[in-house]
């Protein structure tokens, strides 16, 4: 019987990664072609020989190709959402596959387009919503508008749509009332306990806490994620003024969205790096090693997102151990549970698609509660790690995952 095939679209594939849904394809790409003829074709140009040898995987069963995409150069200095739709042309001339899966708007009308051209069925998963990012149009202008409208055609036109949440579900659904609540699956992200096991005592991954000056005998929380609005970084940073200066912050943040944000933390953090101190900010996007090393030597993770579908960054801290301080939005609650695996912050959001909290004050008392809580006892910080692992491991694995998706295509096969 002939295999399946599938063409796998993203923005982001090895080597170019910055963000969840880039991790989130990587990892199930190598799984389907377990199952499947994997085709991944992303952006970022072609890859160089050494990159294909170490990323086209083939298995017994099956095998995984990546072809990647360059911004035509006719338009290399037009609004980066038009560069998109250059690379969305190309990918949507060269899908060959019985299925075409995109991922986030940047792919979707390349699946929107493949799926006319070639008459196969197109399922997109759902890893953020543009609706609930308005915070875009200062990034993009105009683009924001082609961006949403790229997405939203695209959604309502899908044969299947997987959502990375029962919230993102419901996201969708509020989002794109059009859509056929029965063409929308949960199927969860998932994680790779085996890529998070702390280096070896000697491994130089290590020399990122004297690199950065990181004391690791001091209690230690950290933070992880890109300078935009939806991290809820500056909210984090308000409540760490209220948080025992005797704990140590670190503090992984870099590539801001727009200049303004970027001057909107940077002004902040000299403010607190000034009045409280034993604070440590690391801009560099740290190789994967290194960031290992660092999770596993902290004592907690703090999540401050106002905007989140799922939040694999809690995973991945989970995988290294650690208690995880999060807001109660979007797909956390489903990921970290409030009072064994960690602490959930309460968020009451207005709903005009900004996330923005109703109470914003409350939200930063009650997220510098829940750091402080996390940090008074020790052992039960270090039981909820434990449980967080194992949750990590036991509940989201890749194999699970991808048999679910491969079910979701063969829905939209019948």
């Amino acid at each position: 019987m002939k295999r399946l095939s599938v063409d796998l679209l993203s923005r982001e594939y090895p080597p170019h990664i910055y963000g969840g849904a880039g991790v989130h394809v990587n990892e199930l790409s190598k799984v389907l072609a377990e199952h499947a003829d994997v085709t991944v074709r992303a952006f970022d140009g072609p890859r160089t020989a050494a990159e294909l040898a170490e990323y086209e995987r083939s298995t017994a069963d099956g095998s995984l190709r990546v072809k990647g995409y360059a911004v035509p150069a006719e338009l290399g200095d037009a609004n980066p959402a038009l560069q998109t739709f250059g690379v969305d042309l190309q990918i949507a001339r060269d899908v060959d596959a019985d299925v075409v899966h995109s991922h986030t708007w940047y792919a979707c009308l390349a699946g929107r387009l493949a799926s006319q051209l070639h008459g196969i069925p197109h399922v997109i998963t759902a890893h953020s919503l543009e609706p609930f990012r308005p915070w875009k149009a200062e990034q993009l202008g105009g683009g924001y508008r082609l961006s949403s409208w790229a997405e939203k055609d695209a959604y309502e036109s899908a044969d299947g749509v997987i959502a990375v949440s029962a919230g993102m579900k419901k996201d969708i659904l509020a989002a794109y009332p059009a859509i056929d609540p029965a063409k929308v699956a949960v199927v969860h992200n998932g994680i790779n306990i085996a890529d998070f096991v702390a280096p070896s005592e000697t491994a130089p991954a290590w020399n990122v806490f004297d690199r950065y000056h990181i004391d690791r005998s001091k209690p230690t929380l950290l933070f992880v994620g890109r300078i935009t609005r939806q991290k809820g970084l500056p909210y984090l940073l308000e409540a760490l003024e209220q948080v025992n200066p005797d704990i140590q912050v670190v503090l992984c943040a870099g590539a801001p969205d727009t200049k303004e944000i970027g001057d909107q933390v940077r002004t902040k953090f000299a403010e607190l790096n000034q009045s409280r101190g034993n604070i440590v900010w690391i801009e560099e996007m740290l190789p994967h090693d290194q960031l290992t090393a660092l999770e596993h030597g902290c004592d907690a993770f703090v999540c401050p997102s106002i905007y989140e579908p799922l939040g694999i960054v809690n995973l991945e801290a989970m995988a290294c151990g650690l208690p995880v301080v999060a807001s109660a939005t979007g797909g956390i609650p489903e990921v970290v549970v409030d009072g064994d695996t960690g602490v959930l912050v309460p968020l009451e959001q207005v709903g005009d698609g900004t996330g923005t909290p109703v109470h914003p004050d409350e939200f930063v008392h009650d997220l510098a509660a829940g750091i402080e809580d996390i940090f008074s006892d020790p052992a039960r910080a270090r039981r909820m790690g434990e449980a967080g692992y194992a949750r990590a491991r036991d509940h989201f694995s890749w194999e699970s995952i991808a048999r679910e998706t491969l079910a979701v295509y063969e829905g939209v096969l019948k």
